[in-house]
């Protein structure tokens, strides 16, 4: 077998590695060994490419390996010290910044490609404007006989070469907004952003990025197009990700993680590369398809959640004392463990705010106290809960919540009227009951955890202020419900604490 024989085999290899971590995936349990089998598809890639830079010259290969080898030792040091520092509370942030590094790895992949082939041009022949497209590829390789073959004059490639700019900066400048408002950044404020004509602006920006790789595609000589399509990119992905608030952040996730996939689809055809288009389309329709589940458990449209701006500011520690009229109940520890205690069946929901006070092991330990007395313990998860799909599974699993015990939104439900308590740890728009009963509710319609069902339901939260989508929660004044107040994992371990001297 010869050198490209053997590239293929490795690409081949990498998209069915690929193919199987992702189906890995799609279950908690599997989910570690998949990102272990996707982690080595990755290393086969790698590897692919040092075959296919060995195809060319000996100069060549000593130069790209050089290269390759500083981006190797850049890329492995980095990763290694997210992984081992960040926390899984800050998981979100991490993916966020993870989805705006594949974006602009495939703008800076489309873009060089296209640079270096114009420079090779335009040092054979100074006088581009006119030339026919049929002759681009000739002169190329005249001018490099080691070229790969790629024929950029074929007005897919072109077209290829512009959208891979525009989706991936997209990605980028977007996903670095995404971060900021998960972090909490002042730059990027947690609610909406929103001015009069923004829709006007983004459509726009859109238009004419479009319009730049039409030029491109005609005009395979107008290198500045692909500057400004860059440009173009950056600024829209702003526009598109601050307007929109926290309450939609798991959407937003989900969708940017599209975006990289199909930006390195892009780059793949720029490249002819097998193995990126596989790869970069398996991650674009999983991210897609897994926004359309995020948006139907929310009860909205794409549209809605990129332009409607539900959501407000992330408050501070606020008032315990409930305004106007209503009255919440508020619960001191003792009491409510007197209450877990004589329970059959205990429903915990997790929420953001258990994610911000690192409760889960605390969880976990009062669950277990729980189990030891012969009750029942289940954990309700939303797919909208904290702020990325997922967010509640990784938390409880790195606490080591056994797989069983997580129930979705349609396992759970049907049995929160035959539950003795929910106990909801920091979780809030999801658990309003507006959403069934109040049709001038921004959440109205929006599927929630039937937890008002439960004969007795405690909230743990630092105070009353509402949740993302920045309405006030009708569950807090329910006859049913009791407020415990204070830092969840506080809570969690003082009612442990109770249970134990029961």
């Amino acid at each position: 077998m010869n050198q490209i024989d053997w590239l293929k085999l490795l690409y081949l290899l990498s998209a069915v590695l690929f193919i199987f971590g992702l189906k890995m995936l799609a279950s908690v349990k599997t989910a570690p060994r998949g990102n272990l089998v996707s982690a080595l598809g990755m290393l086969v890639a790698c590897i692919a490419v040092f075959f296919q830079a060995r195809s060319g010259s000996d100069q060549n290969f000593l130069a790209s390996l050089k290269w390759i080898l500083i981006a190797l030792i850049i890329g492995t040091t980095a990763g290694l010290l997210l992984a081992s520092r960040i926390q899984m509370t800050g998981m979100p942030q991490m993916v966020g910044l993870f989805n705006g590094f594949g974006g602009i790895a495939s703008l800076l992949v489309a873009t060089g490609d296209y640079v270096s082939q114009f420079k090779l041009l335009k040092d054979l022949n100074p006088s581009l404007r006119g030339i026919d497209i049929t002759q681009w590829n000739e002169l190329l390789k005249t001018a490099d006989p080691s070229l790969r073959g790629i024929d950029i004059a074929q007005w897919h490639v072109l077209l290829a070469t512009g959208l891979a700019t525009l989706v991936g900066g997209v990605t980028f400048t977007g996903s670095l907004v995404a971060f900021g408002k998960l972090q909490g950044l002042k730059l990027t404020p947690s609610g909406p952003v929103q001015f009069p004509g923004q829709k006007v602006l983004v459509g726009a920006f859109i238009l004419s990025s479009l319009i730049l790789c039409g030029c491109l595609v005609a005009e395979p000589t107008f290198g500045f197009g692909v500057i400004l399509i860059a440009l173009l990119a950056a600024v829209l992905g702003v526009l598109l990700v601050i307007g929109i608030g926290g309450a939609d952040m798991p959407v937003v996730i989900a969708l940017l993680n599209s975006y990289s996939g199909i930006a390195a689809a892009m780059a793949g055809f720029v490249l002819s590369n097998y193995a990126l288009i596989i790869t970069g389309s398996l991650v674009g329709a999983s991210g897609l398809v897994l926004t359309s589940i995020m948006c139907k458990a929310m009860n909205r449209s794409l549209m809605n959640v990129l332009f409607g701006g539900v959501g407000f500011e992330a408050a501070s520690p606020g008032a315990t004392v409930a305004t106007g009229n209503k009255q919440a109940r508020p619960f001191v520890t003792e009491d409510a463990a007197i209450v877990l205690e004589a329970a059959q069946q205990v429903v915990i929901v997790p929420g953001y705010g258990m994610a911000v006070a690192q409760a889960q092991h605390a969880v976990k330990e009062l669950a277990d106290e729980l189990q030891n007395r012969s009750i029942t313990v289940k954990y309700a998860i939303h797919p909208v809960a904290g702020r990325m799909p997922g967010h509640m599974n990784v938390l409880l699993a790195e606490a080591g919540v056994p797989y069983e015990q997580l129930c979705d939104l349609e396992q759970i439900n049907p049995e929160f009227e035959q539950t003795d308590v929910a106990l909801i740890i920091g979780a809030n728009d999801v658990t309003n009951p507006a959403a069934r009963n109040n049709r001038n509710s921004p959440i109205y319609g929006m599927p929630i955890l039937d937890v008002d069902k439960a004969k007795t339901v405690f909230v743990v939260k630092r105070s009353l202020n509402p949740g993302f989508a920045g309405i006030e929660n009708a569950l807090y004044f329910a006859d049913n419900c009791g407020m415990i107040f204070g830092d969840a994992k506080q809570i969690v371990t003082q009612l442990t604490s109770e249970v134990q001297q029961l």
